[in-house]
């Protein structure tokens, strides 16, 4: 009976400490890659778990070695062009597309107006970063460049990290699977399957931004500018057309006159009682001014004439 008792305790302790060795290991596995040291081995677990650390250092340097083998750069470049013709230069640039094993990922068209009577685009493509250079030289050609620069972002430690911090969390996930194998009462089942959860939803999202960088590495984005060389303007409508346009014009304009004054008349009504107070206002001020404007000019001489 005594022993019966004791078995779930001492399983519930086992379990806990070694769930947060797994933690504690896999937190402060990171920090050692550079800072390592010679502990002393006292027994066989620590030879077990220095040799399992060495193993995790190598792996993450060999790692880092082959990212880091050449610069990991994220490539956008921007070029404008002055063109005859827009249309015939967005067919062009569909042709060096497909030719360059490209995407088409934006296309902005925008018509001539008033104020810009040029014919203008806005492209933008996503080509391997190894054709970079040759697609620019391609682009260049369809017309007189105006502008070009290119820009480059290195992203080889963020690789780095990124595949190191996957690394220990993908033994962590193993060990913390161990565990719930290992695991009798559903107490400690939960804890676990709780712990192990939130170690895939960290795997999930390094593993899409690490997907990312490594997709904008591997293809470069380029903004294609267009504008035509002559403004395009419309042809000159017929006389029947011109006198239709006038007419409609004028008849809206007076439609439109009409309505103005039929709303002026209708505020001039609904405010007609204040505009009467205000004219009786004025109308008393003035004439009140009238009677009282001699007796206030009168001189001393008159009044003894008077």
């Amino acid at each position: 009976m005594y022993t019966s008792i004791k078995l779930p305790r001492t399983s519930a302790l086992f379990i806990s400490a070694l769930l947060g060795g797994v933690i504690f290991t896999s937190c402060a596995s990171s920090d050692r890659l550079t800072n390592q040291s010679a502990p002393q081995i006292a027994a066989n677990g620590a030879v077990n778990q220095l040799s399992a650390r060495e193993s995790n250092i190598s792996q993450k340097a060999e790692a880092a070695s082959i990212v880091r083998s050449r610069p990991q750069l994220i490539k956008k470049a921007a070029i404008s062009l002055t063109v005859n013709s827009v249309e015939k230069t967005i067919d062009a640039v569909s042709q060096i597309i497909n030719k360059q094993q490209g995407d088409l990922i934006g296309l902005k068209q925008q018509q001539p107006k008033n104020d810009n009577p040029r014919y203008t685009a806005t492209i933008q493509l996503r080509i391997p970063e190894n054709l970079l250079e040759s697609t620019l030289e391609q682009l260049a050609k369809l017309g007189t460049v105006e502008s070009r620069n290119i820009t480059a972002e290195d992203v080889g430690d963020r690789l780095v990290d990124f595949q190191a911090r996957l690394t220990n969390l993908q033994k962590t996930e193993a060990n913390l699977q161990k565990i719930m194998d290992r695991a009798g009462s559903i107490r400690d089942v939960l804890s676990v399957a709780q712990e192990l959860s939130n170690v895939r939803e960290t795997i999930e999202q390094i593993n899409a931004q690490l997907k990312s960088l490594q997709n904008q590495v591997a293809y470069s984005t380029i903004t294609l500018n267009l504008e035509a060389a002559v403004s395009s303007t419309s042809p000159q409508p017929a006389f029947g057309l011109q006198v239709q346009e006038t007419w409609n014009k004028s008849t809206h304009s007076l439609s439109a006159f009409s309505v103005g004054l039929l709303k002026l008349g209708i505020w001039l009504i609904v405010y007609s009682p204040y505009l009467l107070i205000f004219a009786a206002i004025v109308y008393g001020f003035k004439r009140w001014r009238r009677t009282h404007s001699p007796r206030l000019t009168q001189t001393p001489e008159s009044t003894s004439s008077d």
